[in-house]
């Protein structure tokens, strides 16, 4: 009887175990065959895992449109250099948790947004753990998004105003995008004015940042922008393509005030970072 009932304990200890996980509750947890997909709730924050503790992509219960971490919020600084959205097209390369396209879908409700996602378990868990919505101005893809841009180069050339590339896997940046043809294609969907936003990781030290620096910097004239995530490994990389104007800083200023206005996004921080950490190639965006 004493063992039955030791037995008990054990296995309700590690029942209760097993719902905590990166130092919060695990809601969800399922497996396909690129690996875990899992869903961690803690202190009013739901987030995506990939099997392994760095959060790709996070969600705040209470305000599901915001964007919550401090790499999306960066890589929409874009946001300095276009003034809408709105009647215009993005193309996103990499769903997660689907932060971002929420985010371009409440702030520019006369856009439309395109999504390419590797993963069909994570355009599920988008669905159903991060309110991602059933809307006619978003269309997701199940595809490789070194594949998607290859075969619809031709179709869609010079469609969209914004690519923003968020590809990563378990590890780090996805692979198959990690060649000067994916950057290349890529370029070849902007508009002569658009612009191309990318999450990096590793630091500038890194020899695949400096490779795609590199390709970035070949492909579009040296009109590139970096700036470092405040606090994390995230370096966001922003490439124009030659018919982004080039801007005054006083007017950056005046609309960096006016975008921390209306979207509680720290634009004035990551002007001044810009601007400090792009010393070499400032003068082919910013004067």
């Amino acid at each position: 009887m004493k063992n039955e009932l030791r037995t008990k304990k054990i296995k309700a200890l590690f029942s209760q175990l097993a719902l905590y996980k990166y130092d919060g509750v695990l809601i969800h947890q399922e497996h396909d065959n690129e690996g875990a997909i899992e869903v961690v709730e803690v202190d009013g924050v739901r987030s995506l895992h990939f099997g392994t503790v760095p959060r790709q992509s996070s969600m705040l219960i209470s305000d599901p449109n915001r964007l919550y971490l401090e790499y999306a919020r960066t890589m929409s600084s874009w946001l300095l250099f276009k003034e809408t959205l709105n009647h215009q097209e993005a193309l996103l390369i990499g769903l997660g948790g689907g932060s971002i396209a929420k985010h371009l879908l409440y702030q520019f409700p006369d856009c439309k947004v395109n999504v390419v996602e590797y993963r069909k378990s994570v355009l599920k868990v988008a669905r159903t753990h991060f309110g991602l919505p059933i809307d006619s101005r978003l269309n997701v893809v199940i595809d490789d998004g070194a594949n998607y841009v290859k075969k619809n180069r031709e179709k869609d050339a010079k469609r969209y105003s914004i690519i923003a590339i968020d590809a990563f896997d378990h590890e780090g940046i996805a692979e198959a995008i990690c060649n000067i043809e994916f950057f290349t294609h890529c370029q070849t969907l902007l508009k002569p004015d658009g612009i191309l936003a990318i999450n990096l990781w590793g630091g500038v030290h890194r020899p695949q940042f400096q490779q795609i620096a590199l390709w970035l910097g070949k492909l579009f004239n040296w009109k590139l922008l970096f700036v470092p995530v405040k606090g994390r490994g995230n370096i966001i990389g922003l490439a124009f393509n030659p018919k982004t104007p080039v801007y005054s800083i006083k007017d950056l200023r005046t609309r960096a005030i006016v975008l921390e206005h209306l979207h509680q996004i720290e634009y004035t921080y990551y002007l001044k970072d810009l601007v400090k950490h792009n010393a070499s190639v400032l003068k082919n965006v910013i004067y």
